[in-house]
C-alpha cells in the first residue's frame, strides 16, 4: 500500500469517527434510575394485575371454595359447567344488550353536544363543559346508591312528583322491563363527559379555515357537517366507538349498586355473574367463577384486538386525509 493510500485510509477513518454519533456517557446510569423509579409501579402492576390473571387460569381448572387449602384438579369441568349454565348465557346476552343500548346513544349524543360546545362564541362554555364532566369524577358506587334513593318507588322524589301529578308510582329499578333501560340511561349520564371530551379533542383538530372558506362559498350548517366535519371525524369515530364498547364491559360498580343483578337476573351482567359465584354464593365456587372470568376475558381480548385495528385504521385514514 502506498503512502498516499495510507493517508486516504486515515482520513476516511477520522471522517467516519466524526460522523458516528457519540454515545451518551453514563447512559446506563440514566436507565437504571428510570427502572428504579418504575419499580414500584411494575411490582404493584404485577401483584394486582398480572398475578390475578395468571391465577384465574389455574383456578379455572380446579374445584376450590376459596377457604380450604385443598384444591382438586378437575380439568375443563368448570368450563363445561359454565357453558351448560343458562344463567351464564343470560348474563352474556344482557351484557351485549346493555352494550347495544349504551354505545350508539353515548357516541352520537356526545358528538352532538360536543359540536355545540365546540363553538367558541357560546357563552359560559367552560361552565357547560364542566357540568357535563362532573358525573365522571363522582364515584360510581355513590351515584348508584344515591340513584336508588331518588328512584325509590315509595319515597323517591321522582315517584312522589308523579303521584302528586296524578300518576302512579313507577318501579324504575324493580321492574323487569324497566331496570336495564334505567341503568343504561344512568350509565350514559355518568360517562357522558368522557366521550364528549374525546369528541371535543377530535373537533379541535379540524382547521377552522376550512369552515371559513366553505362559508364564503355559501355552505350552510348541514353542508359544513356533511362535507367537512363528518369526513374529518371518520378516523376518530372508529377509535371512540371501540373505546366506548370496551368501557361498557366494565360496569360492575354501577350495576351492582343499582340492582345487584335483579330483578330475577334481568340486569345480571357477566361481572355480577362472576362475583355471585365467587363471593355471594352460599358455598363459593372460585373455579366456576374463574372459568367464567377467563371466557369473559377472551371476549374483552377480542374487543381489544378490534380496538388495535381501529387505531390502525384511524391512523391510516388520517394519513390519507393529509
Amino acid at each position: 500500500m502506498t503512502s498516499r493510500a495510507v493517508q486516504l485510509t486515515r482520513r476516511q477513518t477520522r471522517a467516519s469517527a466524526v460522523d458516528r454519533p457519540e454515545r451518551p456517557r453514563h447512559g446506563w446510569k440514566k436507565t437504571t434510575w428510570i427502572w428504579i423509579f418504575l419499580l414500584p409501579t411494575v411490582v404493584l402492576y404485577g401483584i394486582y394485575t398480572i398475578y390475578p390473571i395468571i391465577a384465574s387460569y389455574w383456578y379455572s381448572l380446579v374445584e376450590w371454595n376459596g377457604f380450604d387449602a385443598d384444591q382438586k384438579f378437575v380439568g375443563l369441568s368448570n368450563y363445561r359447567e359454565v357453558f351448560a349454565d343458562p344463567l351464564f348465557w343470560n348474563s352474556f346476552k344482557i351484557t351485549l344488550f346493555f352494550m347495544l343500548l349504551v354505545v350508539p346513544a353515548r357516541v352520537l349524543l356526545t358528538l352532538l353536544v360536543a359540536m355545540i360546545l365546540n363553538n367558541p362564541k357560546l357563552p359560559l362554555i367552560g361552565v357547560l363543559r364542566s357540568a357535563f364532566f362532573i358525573p365522571v369524577v363522582t364515584t360510581t358506587a355513590i351515584i348508584g346508591v344515591v340513584m336508588r334513593f331518588i328512584l325509590d318507588p315509595g319515597t323517591g322524589p321522582i315517584n312522589s312528583l308523579l303521584m302528586k301529578l296524578g300518576g302512579g308510582g313507577v318501579d324504575f329499578l324493580g321492574g323487569q322491563h324497566l331496570a336495564l333501560p334505567t341503568a343504561a340511561v344512568l350509565y350514559i349520564w355518568k360517562f357522558f363527559g368522557v366521550t364528549m371530551i374525546y369528541w371535543l379533542a377530535a373537533l379541535q383538530t379540524i382547521p377552522y379555515e376550512l369552515y371559513e372558506a366553505a362559508k364564503i362559498d355559501g355552505a350552510g350548517t348541514w353542508q359544513l357537517f356533511r362535507y367537512i366535519t363528518l369526513p374529518m371525524l371518520k378516523p376518530f369515530l372508529i377509535i371512540i366507538t371501540v373505546l366506548t364498547v370496551e368501557e361498557t364491559f366494565h360496569n360492575f360498580d354501577l350495576m351492582y349498586t343499582l340492582t345487584a343483578g335483579g330483578p330475577y337476573f334481568h340486569t345480571e351482567i357477566i361481572e355480577i355473574y362472576i362475583y355471585r359465584w365467587a363471593f355471594a354464593a352460599p358455598i363459593p365456587q372460585l373455579g366456576h367463577a374463574s372459568a367464567a372470568a377467563v371466557i369473559f376475558g377472551l371476549l374483552v381480548a377480542i374487543v381489544g384486538a378490534v380496538q388495535l385495528w381501529g387505531v390502525y385504521a384511524g391512523r391510516r385514514l388520517r394519513g390519507e386525509q393529509r
